[in-house]
């Protein structure tokens, strides 16, 4: 049996299928421009091959347009004037935070600011000896919080990775210099056994952290549609049904990037210690739109800094669950 054209198109257009094309080779070349050559050479590598990897791939322009002219009157009253070069803004904004990304994996000091009452919030969640389930997103710099144990010794981050790009992560951070990298745990579904053991390091006062604005890598993979920037979007359950099995306190964190630096952001978002298996369907749907609630004003604060670089609204017509 050989798939159809439709089965064909819709994998191609898959985040995980259009992240994978000429990635790990591209990142190999910038951490050793950065590593060896320093910061300002790397600055002048990145313009044009930041400029070629726009002209070139159509699927990560053409989302990151779509994505511009539904967030941009959110955040400034009004349609993009040239979505083209809005859309290479977003391109180049990428490119300046992969470098910081190096950076953080290279075990660079890149301060980040972690003020008052998120500082505050931080402090508990470590002390409370509990650890928990962070939800994150693809808005900001994840790597930095990630490096953000290397100066806090009482902060243990695990990373939940698809196995499809776990082991390239893994070998761009063993190219790095960094002293004590993040754990990363590849899965490619959650299961009850993935749940065992990230229950086992949350019992340990870890922090685990997954993304829950990509769909699964697998159809099968469970989704529920919601409403994001105006239209349908598929979103993952996983996470939210991982967060009914672990029974932990949930936060979450961001890292953007503005005029003084980055900042950390982390908050709290809830507990599910204490919800009851017949209420974990209900909890579970009530959570999603909470999370793509807190998003949206991600995106709308820093809209150039949320890079998904696929087809977000179309996956929803090709990765939605039958709700019937």
């Amino acid at each position: 049996m050989t798939p159809s054209d439709d089965d064909t198109q819709r994998d191609a257009r898959h985040w995980s299928r259009v992240q994978e094309s000429g990635t790990l080779a591209g990142m190999r070349l910038m951490i050793w421009i950065r590593r060896h050559l320093g910061r300002w050479p790397f600055r002048l590598m990145l313009v044009p091959v930041i400029l070629y990897y726009y002209a070139i791939r159509h699927i990560p322009r053409q989302a990151s347009q779509d994505y511009l002219k539904r967030i941009w009157p959110l955040y400034a009253g009004r349609a993009p004037r040239c979505v083209h070069w809005l859309s290479l803004r977003h391109f180049l904004v990428f490119g300046g935070m992969l470098m910081d990304k190096i950076d953080a994996w290279s075990g660079r000091t890149l301060e980040a600011r972690v003020d008052g009452e998120d500082r505050a919030r931080l402090d508990a969640a470590i002390r409370s000896g509990r650890g928990g389930l962070v939800l994150v997103s693809h808005v900001g710099n994840l790597e930095i919080c990630s490096a953000m144990q290397e100066r806090r010794d009482d902060f243990r981050v695990v990373q939940i990775m698809h196995t499809r790009n776990a082991s390239k992560f893994n070998e761009l951070l063993a190219r790095s210099n960094l002293r004590r990298a993040p754990e990363i745990i590849e899965v490619s579904e959650i299961t009850p056994a993935t749940a065992m053991l990230l229950a086992e390091r949350i019992q340990q006062g870890r922090f685990v952290m997954i993304a829950a604005d990509r769909v699964p890598i697998h159809d099968g993979g469970r989704t529920q549609t919601l409403d994001f920037l105006g239209a349908p979007a598929a979103f993952p359950e996983g996470p939210f049904h991982l967060a009914t099995l672990l029974r932990c306190p949930l936060y979450t964190v961001a890292c953007l990037r503005d005029a003084e630096g980055y900042r950390v952001e982390f908050n709290d978002f809830d507990d599910t210690t204490h919800v009851k298996r017949a209420e974990r369907d209900a909890w579970r749907e009530q959570a999603m739109r909470r999370y793509v609630q807190w998003l949206t004003d991600q995106c709308q604060r820093q809209p150039l800094q949320w890079f998904n670089f696929f087809p977000f609204w179309a996956s929803s017509t090709t990765h939605t669950r039958n709700d019937d």
